[in-house]
């Protein structure tokens, strides 16, 4: 398995790293992009641990590409802050518009260049969807009229099997977000495109291992990996 560092918005002050495992012309490609918003850590923690998995060869991409870039806007990580502006409203809304920031015309850049199947973004917000339907807290969110939503249920029930409280269930959600990196993956790349969303009040181990959950499920849907490494991707 080969692992190949590359930088995003290379030589300017929002230069981070990217990595792309098994770069090949076979299979699907997928892009997981975590910590658009600084002050969402278990979004980067989970993008860490799965780095750390793949780099230790404890878990192998067995067909396709995975791009991943653990932490897309480290200026606002450093201060733990959601980020001025914020770089999810700043992709392109139609083919004729440009991004309106940096980091964002550099990742969207790479998302033509690979023109990926799946492009997931996580992310983090306040409350528990389950209680509360206005919030976002505990979801996946997914495009109208998008072609998984048969998996992306199954996903949530399989995901909240293991979860013994209800409250914390996840939901699976239909919106459009104008300016955000999924709406311009599935509207302009034709990607089946995620965003996913754990609770900021539940403990850090929870909502690390929640998003490692999801990631498995969905690497799986997308053939990169086997069923059952699910057990390589708890958080220990």
């Amino acid at each position: 398995m080969e692992i190949k560092k590359h930088l995003l918005a290379k030589a300017t002050r929002f230069e981070t790293p990217y990595y792309v495992i098994n770069e090949n012309s076979k299979g699907k490609k997928v892009i997981i992009t975590a910590g658009v918003h600084g002050k969402e850590i278990a979004s980067i923690l989970a993008a860490k641990r799965l780095m750390s998995l793949l780099k230790k060869n404890k878990l192998r991409i067995e067909n396709g590409t995975l791009i991943i870039v653990p932490i897309v806007n480290r200026q606002a990580y450093k201060q733990r802050i959601r980020g001025i502006p914020d770089l999810n409203r700043t992709f392109p809304r139609k083919w004729k518009d440009k991004a309106r920031h940096p980091l964002s015309v550099a990742l969207f850049r790479i998302a033509k260049q690979y023109k990926p199947s799946w492009y997931i973004d996580l992310h983090e917000a306040n409350g528990l969807s389950k209680i509360n339907p206005r919030v976002l807290g505990q979801t996946l969110i997914i495009n109208p009229k998008s072609a998984i939503i048969p998996s992306i249920k199954r996903i949530v029930a399989h995901l909240n099997s293991s979860i013994e409280q209800e409250s914390r269930h996840f939901t699976m959600r239909l919106r459009n977000l104008s300016g955000s990196g999924r709406n311009s993956a599935f509207h302009l790349l034709k990607a089946n495109a995620i965003t996913v969303e754990t609770c900021w009040s539940l403990p850090i181990s929870k909502r690390v291992n929640f998003q490692l959950k999801i990631l498995e499920s969905i690497l799986t849907e997308a053939k990169l990996i086997k069923r059952g490494t699910l057990v390589l991707l708890q958080q220990k």
